[in-house]
């Protein structure tokens, strides 16, 4: 049996890796600040909340990381901690530094430290690369952040090569496109439209407050997702692989396929709001996935439109509970 560490499971993306761990049978740590505190909500709500060991560790604190290894001892780490909001990151910059740049630093010395074979994923980012324009990334596209978010996910990226490098460790990124599901926070503005469409379905009379609906993005399904981050590190050798659908859609017609698949017309019930603009946003992005799929064997299934279908279904049920 295997035993994997994911630091942020009780995330979007943890509880689904954690999910996906399980069924292969792996003995599954989770991470989180203070374990007896913890939201298991997202545990809770896939039903896997008993069948996991919750830990406390701090990213930001070498002696909690190193404690948390040596009790874990496991053969995989995935690091999906830190503060995840891009639009969050630029009124607490800080904290989102320390907690995405240095919390991948103080595990990759702790791993380092033990020398132990220990291998690493770490969640990179799509808003890495900044605006692409009409470009697809691919892995060697040169990184050009606009957010404190992207910079700090820029620099762990650099870390885990480095470390990668100079000290012979598996440690790889997983440069991840947006990827949704009904996990979501309500601050991620796909979970906003989703949540925001179905109580006005159910007769609120709420406008809708958006900010820019131009921009566009590339949005897969998250449950999808960690199947690449655990193939990573099933490899040979480690490296970086691009994640994506390979498909971008403007915000615009996500809203739009969210109120058609309601019945409604999205026009009558969204405002736009300019006080809600970030100081600096990407227009475009879509990435392309040809290596992952060449490499890893993996492809997405699960487009926008049926993205935003899932999460209507997911939420519409959740109402009826």
């Amino acid at each position: 049996m295997k035993t994997a560490l994911i630091c942020g499971i009780t995330g979007q993306d943890g509880a689904y890796l954690a999910k996906h761990l399980l069924k292969k049978g792996y003995a599954v740590f989770g991470s989180s600040r203070d374990a007896q505190r913890a939201n298991m909500q997202n545990l809770e709500r896939i039903g896997i909340s008993s069948d996991v060991n919750l830990v406390s560790m701090a990213p930001n604190d070498f002696r909690s990381v190193l404690d948390t290894l040596v009790r874990s001892k496991p053969d995989e780490v995935y690091y999906l901690a830190g503060q995840s909001s891009v639009g969050l990151s630029f009124e607490q910059p800080s904290e989102t530094l320390e907690s995405i740049t240095f919390g991948t630093l103080n595990l990759l010395e702790a791993i380092r430290f033990l020398d132990v074979p220990i291998k690493l994923y770490h969640a990179s980012s799509s808003e890495c690369y900044g605006d692409l324009g009409e470009e697809s990334a691919i892995e060697e596209m040169p990184f050009r952040p606009r957010s404190p978010y992207a910079i700090a996910k820029a620099s762990a990226h650099w870390l885990i090569v480095n470390y990668r490098e100079a000290y012979g460790m598996f440690s790889c990124n997983g440069i991840l496109f947006n990827h949704e599901s009904p996990l979501r926070p309500e601050r991620f503005v796909t979970k906003k439209i989703i949540s925001s469409a179905c109580r006005i379905a159910n007769g609120s009379s709420e406008k809708l407050k958006l900010g820019r609906l131009d921009i566009i993005r590339d949005w897969g399904w998250a449950p999808e997702y960690v199947d690449a981050m655990w193939r990573m590190l099933q490899q040979e050798k480690p490296e970086d692989y691009i994640i994506a659908t390979g498909k971008s859609y403007s915000l615009e017609e996500f809203v739009k396929e969210a109120f058609f698949s309601l019945s409604l017309n999205w026009e009558e019930h969204v405002s736009i709001d300019k006080t809600i603009y970030r100081p600096t946003d990407i227009f475009r992005n879509k990435g392309n996935p040809a290596y992952a799929e060449k490499e890893l064997g993996w492809k997405a299934a699960v487009f926008m439109p049926d993205v935003v279908k899932n999460m209507i279904k997911a939420e519409m049920e959740s109402s009826l509970d």
